[in-house]
């Protein structure tokens, strides 16, 4: 597994963490722990999701290779699905 790779793991997961986050403020009734957890969200947002997104671009430009494979793994899953969205009519 690249870097390049890890990094977008990273950057999802931190995504999703922040969508958690906002979720059990959310859910929860006690107002002090409701702001803790939109705070916390808060800083996914301003702070970590921004610098990993800035670190996977630098990835990126540095390793374009890492890019031109992901533009071809998703031609390829385009290529993949079209068959399928067009099956061949039986007689």
């Amino acid at each position: 597994m690249t870097v390049g790779t890890k990094m977008h793991q990273a950057l999802t997961m931190a995504e999703s963490l922040k969508a958690q986050l906002e979720m059990f403020g959310l859910e929860t009734e006690d107002q002090q722990v409701k702001h803790q957890f939109f705070q916390m969200a808060q800083m996914m947002e301003k702070q970590i999701i921004p610098q990993l997104k800035g670190r996977v671009n630098y990835i990126e430009s540095q390793e374009p290779q890492y890019k031109v494979k992901q533009q071809a793994q998703q031609q390829a899953q385009q290529q993949a699905q079209s068959p399928m969205q067009n099956p061949p009519q039986q007689h």
